[in-house]
């Protein structure tokens, strides 16, 4: 297959288990075949840049269809949450807050991800995403932000047909994500001042 083939077969699985989180019962069954179809279609998304690299590099046009995919899939799910929710998966209404919330959070989250990268990459000339040395994490830091994970997200619909419980879990990783946002936000923006104070020296 081509990267863009795997990208195509993983949107695929993504979008059919989100549509099952919209419009299909939540039982045990569903909650399994949600989750695998989610885990198949985030393990392909990775595969697709590894594939491109073992064929000897990507291109700008497949990692701009990675992207738009992955912006797709990020804001449909917590849409697809939102109308299960709405359909009475949710106990109360005000429940309903918080895919919406969480709707808005991973698409900033998203972006501003995206655009550091883009920014870090423009700044040291460079089209690698990462440089010899960079990304380097303990354990520790690791199992915290392990909840901002998409991955993880996908795991989590393995509560579905127990919306007491899924619903808990959901908003605890919206919260994670929030804290997190918070907090990466002005590192982000301090390393980019700093970029533009290297230049200007």
């Amino acid at each position: 297959m081509t990267p863009n083939g795997v990208t195509a077969v993983s949107a695929l699985c993504s979008f059919a288990g989100i549509g099952l989180i919209a419009f299909a019962p939540a039982t045990p069954v569903v909650s399994v075949v949600i989750a695998l179809l989610l885990v198949l279609g985030y393990a392909l998304d990775s595969a697709d840049g590894q594939l491109a690299r073992l064929r000897g590099g990507g291109s700008f046009a497949g990692e701009w269809l990675d992207h738009v995919v992955d912006a797709v899939k990020m804001a449909s799910l917590h849409l697809a949450v939102l109308v299960a929710w709405y359909q009475g998966y949710a106990e109360s209404s005000a429940w309903l807050a918080v895919p919406l919330l969480y709707q808005l959070l991973a698409v900033v989250l998203f972006f501003a991800i995206i655009l550091t990268d883009q920014m870090r990459r423009a700044h040291r000339g460079s089209t690698a995403t990462r440089l010899a040395g960079e990304g380097s994490s303990s354990v520790l830091y690791s199992l915290a932000v392990l909840p901002t994970e998409y991955g993880v997200l996908c795991l989590a619909f393995l509560l579905w047909f127990i919306p007491p419980v899924f619903s808990v879990v959901y908003a605890v990783f919206f919260g994670v994500n929030a804290c997190f946002l918070l907090l990466a936000l002005p590192r982000w923006y301090r390393e980019m001042r700093s970029y533009g104070a290297a230049d200007k020296a």
